[in-house]
């Protein structure tokens, strides 16, 4: 499978302030074009999400797969065809509150654009799926340290060799995201983030990459490289990009996705998840 290109680099830490905007101040500044960094560490406790957008024909097979992958696909909505304004953010509209957007065709990524208004019809579905954003408020608040949130990066995503289970069109490997931490703080981060199972939950592997087929964390599929420290191991989750994998299926004929990292700020609260 030949995989998207690499998202641009984030450079520099999120402008001060920003991680306590409400979700629906930070989509208004998206939707006028003053926002188009990642959203790691926005709106701080608010639920985000990965997006895609399929024809009617190929949603039942997309809502199959996350079904079946419900790890890196937790499905927090699904819109009606044509729908635009999701249940889980007042207001909203995903055709243009996302920072960044992917549009492919048969497969190949076409374009990255700021908004997919001009693309969407009538027959579109969107799917809104668990974010590993979402948790990181947690773990900071516990006093685990988000690396990739102190260096004021995009997370580092890396393609496995991990195969999810198939659904029609739709196959491909397991991405992750990867955190590093400190042995105990590790710990710490699984008991916490069991929790948010519908942001993707406890970790699914921590220490030697070599075991999920990464050859080099240095070199991440996505996002950024992130410092490791001396007597840190590597942790990893489930993440929402192995959708966009999925969704780039060569006989799709439209499919457009959130930019790695570029998420939909929902109106739930992070906790809010922990309860369902």
């Amino acid at each position: 499978m030949e995989k998207p290109p690499l998202p641009r680099t984030w450079m520099g830490p999120i402008v001060m302030g920003m991680e306590n905007l409400s979700p629906r101040d930070l989509r208004d500044l998206i939707r006028s074009g003053k926002w188009r960094k990642p959203t790691s560490g926005a709106c701080t406790g608010y639920v985000q999400a990965n997006l895609v957008m399929l024809p009617q024909e190929y949603a039942f097979h997309f809502l199959l797969f996350c079904v079946r992958n419900p790890k890196p696909c937790p499905i927090l909505d699904v819109l009606e065809p044509g729908h635009v304004s999701p249940r889980i953010a007042t207001g909203a509209d995903i055709r243009t509150d996302l920072p960044k957007y992917r549009v492919y065709e048969y497969g190949k990524m076409k374009a990255e654009v700021d908004d997919v208004s001009d693309l969407f019809h009538e027959g579109m579905v969107s799917f809104l799926l668990g974010c590993s954003f979402s948790f990181e408020n947690a773990l900071m608040r516990a006093g685990v340290p988000v690396r990739n949130v102190e260096e004021g990066k995009n997370v580092s995503m890396y393609i496995t060799n991990r195969n999810c289970t198939p659904s029609g069109p739709f196959s491909c490997p397991l991405v992750v995201t990867m955190r590093p931490m400190s042995p105990a703080h590790a710990i710490r981060a699984t008991q916490i983030t069991t929790r948010f199972h519908l942001t993707h939950g406890a970790p699914i592997h921590m220490g030697d990459p070599t075991e999920i087929g990464i050859a080099d964390l240095d070199h991440p599929d996505f996002g950024d490289p992130v410092t490791i420290k001396e007597q840190e191991i590597p942790v990893f989750w489930a993440c929402g990009v192995t959708a966009i994998l999925a969704a780039t299926s060569e006989k799709i004929p439209l499919a457009i996705t959130h930019s790695p990292g570029h998420m939909f700020v929902s109106d739930l609260k992070d906790e809010d998840l922990t309860l369902l």
